[in-house]
């Protein structure tokens, strides 16, 4: 079993870098799965610039871009998704990435950490909605970290106590739904 850490921001300054490797300590720790992070800072997608729909089919995929972004993907069972949110969403850079693609989100898992002034509530709720279209199946527990609560001055994620519980109870659910969903990716 495979989880991808996917940090959704690529701002300067970001938080997301912190909270990723955050969840990656205490998921590495559980020894139920290969927990790593996928930063889209490491990956030039350009605002999207194929010119056929990603519903048609990997074999269009036109840019040597898509194509290493779709091979990243396809490697994992799950995901964490560490979104920022900005103005009631998630980053468009967040976005961009996920639209580059369509099967290889398919039949798989996903859980959510969002941060923000208001913890993120709202990115992560978007998120959810365009995760649904392309067959990702996200679970019920998910983590808001409070901008001003749970961060220090330097940026250090400082999450209050029952942040670890719950992210547990999520990663449980990401693996299990991972592989639940297991045979339909075998399809």
């Amino acid at each position: 079993m495979r989880i991808g850490i996917i940090i959704g921001s690529t701002r300067p300054g970001r938080r997301g870098e912190a909270v990723a490797q955050w969840v990656h300590k205490l998921a590495t720790r559980r020894g139920d799965a290969s927990y790593e992070i996928v930063d889209l800072a490491d990956h030039d997608l350009p605002h999207l610039d194929e010119a056929v729909p990603a519903a048609m089919g990997p074999e269009n995929y036109a840019g040597e871009h898509t194509r290493r972004w779709a091979e990243t993907i396809s490697r994992y069972d799950g995901y964490v998704f560490v979104t920022p949110e900005y103005n009631h969403s998630y980053p468009g850079v967040l976005k961009n990435a996920i639209d580059y693609l369509y099967a290889e989100w398919h039949n798989k898992s996903a859980g959510f950490v969002g941060y923000g002034i208001h913890g993120g509530i709202r990115a992560v709720e978007h998120l959810r909605l365009v995760a649904a279209e392309l067959h990702v199946a996200g679970v019920r527990d998910q983590i808001t970290l409070n901008y001003f609560a749970e961060f220090g001055a330097n940026g250090e994620v400082l999450p209050a106590e029952h942040q670890e519980t719950v992210l547990h109870r999520m990663l449980d659910q990401v693996v299990a739904w991972g592989g639940a969903l297991a045979t339909l990716r075998q399809r």
